[in-house]
C-alpha cells in the first residue's frame, strides 16, 4: 500500500483524537490525502487549499507541529480524564486507543510533500506543474509527541497542569449564550505598565496568589472613581499569572442567573478561574442583585474551589439609592436598607481605587513619560498634563495615559 493511501486510512480511523479532523488544517490535509487517486484538477485544488491554510495558520515550516499541536489541545475522553487526574481509571482499551492514535498522528505528520506527489495516481499528467507546486516542511512534533514510548505520560502531565481543549489554548473567555467563548486576542496590558496605586493593587495580587497557591482567599470588589485602573488591574493579573494555570471568564451582570451553569463547566478543571464582572451596579428595583448575593454566599450552587469572583464598580454600595427610597412607607425600611448594603459586604475583599490628587497624578504622568523616553522638559510636561486633566473634568490614570499618548504622537510626528 502506498504511504499516502495508508496515511489517509490512519487519519480516517482515528478514534480518541478523531475530533482533530474537525479543525481546519488537519481536515484540509486529510482531503489532500484522499485526493491521491482523484483527477488532476481535484488533486491540485486540494493541494493549493491545504497549503494556503497551512500558511495562514503559520505552520508552513512544520506540518508535524501543526498536527500534533491540534491533538495536544484536543478535548476527548483521555484528555478530560487526565486533566481531572483520573486517567488511571480509564479502561485499558481506551489507553490502547490513545497509544494507537498517537503513533498514527506522528506517522501521518512525517509524510513529505514529495512523497505525496510520487504516490499520486496521475503523476505523469501533472507534467511541469508538479515541480511548481509549493512545498511545506515536515518539521518536528511538539515535545509531548516526540517519544511515542513516553507520550501518554507526557500528555497526562500536560493535561493535569494546563487542562485541555480551549482552556489549554486560551487564557481569556466570555460567557455568551450559555456557553464559554474564547477571547482570541485579549488585552495585553501588564502589571508593570500600570502606574500608581501600588498598595490597593498589591492587595488584589496577593489575594490572587493565595488563590493560585491553594490558600484561603476572597471574592474581590474593586470600587472607586472611573479611569483609576480597576478593570486594567484584573486583566493585567490574568496576563501575569496565566502561565501558572489562571484563566478568566467575563460574565455580564444580566447573566448571573446562569452562574451555576458556568461553574458546572469548569468545576472539574485543574485550572483556576476568575469570574470577572465589570462595571457592577444595580438600580433599586433590579432584583438581579439577589442572584449575585446567592452566588457570593448562601446559594445551593456553591462556588467551587477553583473559582473566584472579581468585580469592578464605580460605587462602594452597589445598589443605587436616593432620599425618596429611604423615606418610603415600608414598615421595616431599615431592614431593606441593610439588605441592600449587605451585597458589597459579601465580597470578602473590597479595594478602593480613588481619584489621585495632583501630586499622584503628576507622578503617574512622569512615570509614563520616562517609560516612553519622551524628550520633553518636566515643566512643560507638568503644565500640559494639568491643562489636559482640567479640560477632561478630573485627574485619573486613564487621563494620564491619554495625555502621554497624544504627547508621544506629537513628538514622534515632529521627529
Amino acid at each position: 500500500m502506498k504511504a499516502t493511501k495508508e496515511a489517509a486510512l490512519l487519519m480516517s480511523s482515528l478514534s480518541i483524537y478523531q475530533d482533530i479532523l474537525k479543525r481546519t488544517v488537519p481536515k484540509a490535509y486529510f482531503d489532500l490525502l484522499c485526493a491521491a487517486d482523484k483527477p488532476v484538477l481535484e488533486f491540485t485544488r486540494a493541494w493549493g487549499q491545504f497549503f494556503a491554510l497551512l500558511c495562514d495558520r503559520g505552520y508552513a515550516d512544520s506540518l508535524a507541529k501543526c498536527l500534533t499541536e491540534a491533538a495536544l489541545f484536543d478535548e476527548n475522553a483521555f484528555s478530560k480524564a487526565a486533566a481531572a487526574g483520573r486517567e488511571k481509571t480509564l479502561p485499558s482499551e481506551v489507553i490502547s486507543a490513545v497509544r494507537r492514535d498517537i503513533s498514527a498522528i506522528v506517522r501521518i505528520s512525517a509524510l513529505s510533500p514529495d512523497k505525496i506527489l510520487d504516490d499520486y495516481l496521475y503523476r505523469d499528467e501533472l507534467g511541469a506543474v508538479a515541480n511548481s507546486l509549493p512545498r511545506w516542511k515536515v518539521g518536528i512534533p511538539v515535545k509531548e509527541f516526540t517519544d511515542e514510548d513516553t507520550a501518554i505520560d507526557c500528555l497526562s502531565d500536560h493535561y493535569r497542569q494546563n487542562g485541555c481543549g480551549m482552556f489549554a489554548r486560551y487564557r481569556a473567555f466570555i460567557w455568551r449564550d450559555k456557553g464559554i467563548e474564547p477571547v482570541v486576542h485579549p488585552d495585553p496590558i501588564s502589571i508593570s505598565s500600570l502606574k500608581g496605586y501600588d498598595i490597593p493593587r498589591s492587595l488584589v495580587v496577593n489575594n490572587t496568589l493565595a488563590f493560585l497557591n491553594g490558600i484561603q482567599c476572597n471574592n474581590c470588589l474593586l470600587y472607586g472613581d472611573r479611569g483609576t485602573g480597576k478593570s486594567s488591574t484584573i486583566k493585567a493579573i490574568l496576563n501575569e499569572y496565566y502561565t501558572r494555570g489562571l484563566r478568566m471568564v467575563e460574565m455580564p451582570k444580566d447573566r448571573l442567573s446562569e452562574f451555576p451553569i458556568l461553574v458546572d463547566r469548569i468545576a472539574s478543571s485543574p485550572l483556576k478561574f476568575i469570574i470577572f464582572i465589570d462595571d457592577l451596579s444595580f438600580s433599586n428595583d433590579d432584583n438581579s442583585y439577589a442572584q449575585l448575593k446567592a452566588v457570593l454566599e448562601g446559594g445551593l450552587a456553591a462556588r467551587p474551589d477553583n473559582t473566584l469572583i472579581y468585580a469592578t464598580s464605580n460605587r462602594r454600595h452597589l445598589i443605587k439609592e436616593n432620599f425618596a427610597d429611604r423615606a418610603g412607607d415600608e414598615l421595616h425600611r431599615n431592614d431593606s436598607i441593610q439588605e441592600n448594603l449587605s451585597l458589597s459586604d459579601r465580597f470578602g475583599l473590597s479595594v478602593n481605587f480613588s481619584k489621585p490628587d495632583k501630586e499622584e497624578y503628576l507622578d503617574i504622568v512622569l512615570s509614563l513619560a520616562k517609560e516612553k523616553n519622551l524628550n520633553v522638559s518636566m515643566d512643560e510636561l507638568v503644565s500640559d498634563a494639568e491643562q489636559w486633566a482640567i479640560a477632561r473634568g478630573g485627574r485619573s490614570p486613564r487621563c494620564a495615559r491619554q495625555f502621554i499618548a497624544v504627547t508621544e504622537a506629537k513628538l514622534r510626528n515632529v521627529e
